[in-house]
């Protein structure tokens, strides 16, 4: 299984950083040329988005992480193997990622989109589907909830086509693309999984401060945030109480 780390030309440090790891771990990679905001032509890199963002204004910073996603969704999907493993250049690997990154024999039949890492407060409760599948010492589960961060994952061939051949101007940032069932239009046809525990996190240390920066939502778009993940809520509880699905803390191990 191909690993990817998509990286910015101008952040040879943070290369090191992840081939270093990598290569702690016994483990190849392909370096991916990341799209550069700063760089990049304005018209064409808006050309792809839409003009209001769907959860706030899209910055070039979220437009570039995107678009650069984007690029290796196309490489993926006309390539020959079945899976590839997609990692951003900031991220910490647990000393466990070796199994889950060496090979692809692990993956569910169904799991074509899984997610790798663990984002946001310790705290954070994440709903993942009780039909998943035991793999070594965790856990592989449908993703129900909300659970951001663009760090790490699994991605087949299938969906990774799937993704390229949009057609409709894209008004997320990747992330919530992928793994927000509240806004993303694609959730439902990618059915993404999680890994429990997971065996990544994005960190500072890592990479140093984001190149992305986010002025501060207004009151009116934090309102239609909560009210757009408190429709999709009821469901996940139902789930929850039918034993369907369970809350869970994310860890990484």
């Amino acid at each position: 299984m191909r690993i990817f780390v998509i990286n910015l030309a101008r952040r040879p440090d943070r290369l090191a950083a992840m081939a270093a790891q990598l290569e702690r771990l016994g483990l190849t990679f392909e370096r991916f040329d990341a799209v550069d905001a700063k760089t990049v032509d304005p018209s064409e890199l808006g050309a792809s988005f839409t003009a209001q963002g769907a959860m706030a204004e899209l910055t070039p910073g979220d437009k570039a992480c995107t678009s650069s996603h984007m690029h290796l969704w196309r490489r993926i999907a006309a390539g020959l193997d079945n899976h590839a493993v997609i990692l951003e250049d900031d991220v910490r690997l647990s000393d466990a990622a070796w199994r889950f990154l060496s090979g692809g024999g692990w993956i569910p039949p169904a799991a074509g989109l899984i997610k790798l890492e663990r984002f946001g407060d310790a705290e954070q409760i994440t709903i993942v589907g009780r039909n998943g599948a035991h793999v070594f010492d965790r856990e592989v589960a449908p993703l129900l909830s909300r659970h951001p961060g663009s760090g790490g994952y699994v991605i087949s061939r299938e969906k990774a086509a799937l993704l390229a051949a949009m057609t409709q101007k894209i008004a997320l940032p990747v992330d919530q693309l992928l793994f927000n069932p509240a806004y993303s239009p694609v959730f439902r046809a990618l059915q993404p999984w999680q890994l429990v525990p997971a065996i990544l996190e994005q960190r500072a240390e890592v990479g140093g401060a984001t190149d992305i920066r986010r002025p501060r939502l207004p009151f009116r778009q934090r309102f239609a945030r909560r009210y757009r993940a408190a429709r999709v809520l009821p469901g996940q509880i139902v789930s929850v109480l039918l034993g369907k699905a369970r809350a869970v803390k994310i860890m990484v191990v």
